[in-house]
């Protein structure tokens, strides 16, 4: 077997797996197992109840030692079937599924970073934290009321990027969780051998006009519109003028408007989904080369087995920052 999976503290199941899949992708924050076993009535499984802990573990693409895939993680669902043979299907996500289903209030004051703030999520929810970079950019005051922490953090990290910072996306690893900056892997792959690839160009999601509005001033007599900090544009003359108004408190003078009105502009969107010989150490945010263009994954499906595939959606990291971190 190129992958194994163990319940528990180490109970081996790797022998009953009759598929595996894994799934991750920048608008999820758990990396997130699919696992179908087959049941023996002589050689029962160890418990599987939800909440019973995890891990999987892959061979990495040319390497020969066993790479944590999804550790720690834990089982969320259980589901038996019984048609001949019977079969037990886990769903499983990584500890960070706590932070997507978990809901809370924080007010945080201004000038902490989103990494500051990541810290403080982690210690109230008992998670694990690797080291994080220092994400430089000092945010505004937040008040964030009953929502999950994911979008919490993910709103952290949306502002980081707006103000001109980096794009980031956490992860959990074996390590603990991390604040990953996208495209920054050592090993970029060129994705050759296709099995399948598709190309999408839309005009869906465009931008060719960009207006920046400071927030709207109102008195008890009349109401007044909106101040205009900045105004871009690019392509009008060719795609036509598809405007797009952002109204953003953060942002105080032109110099800084204007930089974000030209972060916006995104003419034709193109993307690409591609099938190929499993690389399973490929994870949502890392970089890959195409036909020599160097993109980014926004989701990533590995079926492991040997050999296995994957299925990597890809797009330039000008789209991903439109897409991900800007709307």
């Amino acid at each position: 077997m190129s992958y194994k999976v163990i319940v528990g503290v180490n109970s081996d199941v790797t022998s009953r797996v009759e598929s595996i899949s894994l799934r991750d992708a920048l608008d999820q924050i758990a990396y997130q197992a699919t696992i179908r076993l087959a049941v023996s009535n002589t050689d029962p499984l160890p418990d599987v109840t939800p909440g019973t802990q995890i891990r999987v573990s892959g061979m990495p693409f040319g390497k020969e030692n066993v790479y944590p895939l999804l550790h720690p993680a834990v089982i969320w669902e259980a589901e038996s079937t019984s048609s001949g043979t019977k079969r037990i299907s886990l769903l499983a996500y990584d500890r960070m599924i706590y932070l997507e289903k978990s809901e809370d209030e924080y007010l945080f004051p201004k000038d902490q970073t989103a990494a500051q703030r990541l810290r403080k999520y982690a210690k109230d929810w008992k998670i694990k934290l690797a080291d994080l970079p220092d994400t430089k950019i000092k945010l505004g005051k937040a008040v964030y009321r009953s929502q999950t922490i994911f979008s919490m953090l993910f709103a952290d990290l949306k502002e980081t990027a707006k103000s001109g910072g980096a794009l980031y996306h956490p992860r959990m690893t074996s390590r603990g969780l991390e604040l990953f900056e996208l495209g920054s892997n050592k090993q970029i792959y060129e994705l050759d051998h296709l099995i399948d690839v598709a190309q999408m160009r839309t005009l869906e999601g465009a931008v060719t006009k960009v207006k920046i509005l400071a927030g709207s001033e109102s008195s008890s007599e009349q109401e007044v519109p909106s101040k205009v900090l900045a105004v871009e544009e690019k392509g009008t003359k060719e795609l036509g003028t598809l405007q797009k108004l952002v109204s953003d408190d953060q942002v105080k003078t032109a110099k800084a408007a204007k930089k974000l009105a030209a972060s916006y502009l995104t003419g034709i969107q193109e993307t690409f989904t591609v099938t190929a010989p499993d690389v399973n150490t490929i994870r949502a945010g890392d970089a890959v080369k195409l036909g020599g263009m160097k993109l980014l994954v926004t989701s990533a499906s590995h079926d492991l087995g040997n050999p296995g595939s994957m299925t990597l959606e890809l797009a330039t990291e000008a789209s991903v920052k439109r897409r991900f971190y800007l709307d």
